[in-house]
């Protein structure tokens, strides 16, 4: 991907991905985002970055919260998750999470915070069992 050679980086990263290794699927996930080497397609790439999200990836993370703030492949943005994965990459270590978090806490309400706190709660104990 760094050479610029996305299809063959596809084809490269492709089995790793349908295997399971979340790296390979977050890669998969920036090239359906970015359209490089595939059609741009956010629902696609939602699903890519989703699947290595909940295996703890935090650039994933992060990149599911952003498709969530902004609503990309989605009927609408819901700020409660945006939050929530902003949260969880920070907690995995994610440098650019925490900023994310303070700028989508910017459009929320009390209680949208209080809910996506429970659901912090919830993934926290599994994802991240030891921080």
């Amino acid at each position: 991907m760094e050479a610029g050679r996305y299809t063959e980086a596809r084809e490269a990263l492709w089995p790793a991905a349908r295997s399971g290794n979340a790296d390979a699927e977050e890669l998969i996930g920036v090239m359906y985002a970015l359209g490089l080497g595939v059609e741009a397609d956010p629902i696609r790439a939602f699903d890519w970055y989703l699947r290595a999200a909940m295996k703890g990836h935090p650039g994933a993370q992060s990149g599911v919260g952003w498709y969530y703030e902004l609503g990309l492949g989605m009927p609408a943005p819901d700020l409660v998750r945006a939050y929530t994965w902003y949260v969880l990459s920070a907690i995995g270590g994610d440098p650019d999470a925490a900023i994310s978090q303070e700028e989508v806490i910017k459009k929320m309400t009390a209680e949208e915070i209080e809910k996506a706190h429970v659901l912090i709660d919830d993934y926290r104990v599994w994802m991240y069992p030891f921080r």
